[in-house]
């Protein structure tokens, strides 16, 4: 605000937050956030209403999704843990989709919570030797995120498939992630930033939804916990970590 910009653009919920408290007039432009009407950021998605616009990445079918390319993956798959932390932002909406998902798809699931980076092993423990669990599915978690590579090191040594929200945990271990493409919001931003500021009212501007998906597979972690990636799965995938 010192520096008098003409946009700022926030790269999640918590920046969104702070830009939020310290100006009613800059516009904001949101690169991605799961529950933008949730969090009072905008009034509703069609009609933002103040000075705050961009783009969503939550979409309802994400869940049900991950779970089909878990279900394709293995075979006779009956039990899934969902790891997560629920005071994360659309986590509450994120999770009654993949509960509806799961009543279609057959599946039993058991959730456990993450408050905090000391819960990464006790969960996936709980998971596979209590609920003898045959699969997770990570919810997001600003715990988890920042403990990545520990998660896909826990994942990969307790032995278990796990899927991600986002390919950042593929790419630093995990087995395969299915989910929005940041680079491609990212970019959608700045077409926001570009009306802004040839006059466009940010309250007037739609919060618009994720359009593009990723399917990314990690080979070295298939290999690590003995799994062997159906064909049919196979050719889904838009990246594979070999």
């Amino acid at each position: 605000m010192r520096l008098k910009v003409d946009v700022i653009v926030t790269e999640g919920t918590t920046a969104t937050r702070f830009a939020k408290e310290v100006t009613s007039a800059v516009p904001i432009v949101m690169a991605q956030d799961p529950d933008p009407v949730g969090t009072g950021f905008v009034a509703s998605l069609s009609r933002p209403g103040g000075n705050i616009t961009g783009l969503s990445n939550l979409r309802s079918d994400l869940g049900g999704k991950r779970l089909e390319i878990l279900k394709d993956t293995i075979p006779g798959l009956s039990r899934v843990a969902v790891i997560g932390t629920s005071a994360t932002p659309g986590n509450t909406q994120a999770l009654a989709d993949v509960e509806r998902a799961a009543n279609v798809l057959a599946l039993r699931l058991q959730i456990f919570e993450v408050s905090g980076p000391q819960d990464i092993e006790t969960a996936f423990k709980a998971a596979t030797t209590d609920g003898h669990a045959e699969a997770v599915l990570v919810l997001a978690s600003p715990y988890l995120l920042s403990n990545r590579t520990r998660v896909a090191d826990v994942a990969v040594r307790s032995r278990i498939p796990t899927m991600y929200y986002t390919s950042d945990y593929v790419k630093d271990g995990g087995l395969m992630s299915y989910g929005v493409s940041v680079t491609d919001l990212f970019r959608r931003a700045a077409t926001y930033v570009d009306k802004i500021v040839k006059g466009a009212r940010p309250g007037d501007l739609p919060v618009e939804q994720p359009a593009k998906f990723e399917f990314i597979i990690n080979l070295r972690a298939a290999k690590a916990i003995g799994l062997t990636i159906p064909r049919n799965v196979f050719d889904l995938a838009d990246e594979v970590i070999e």
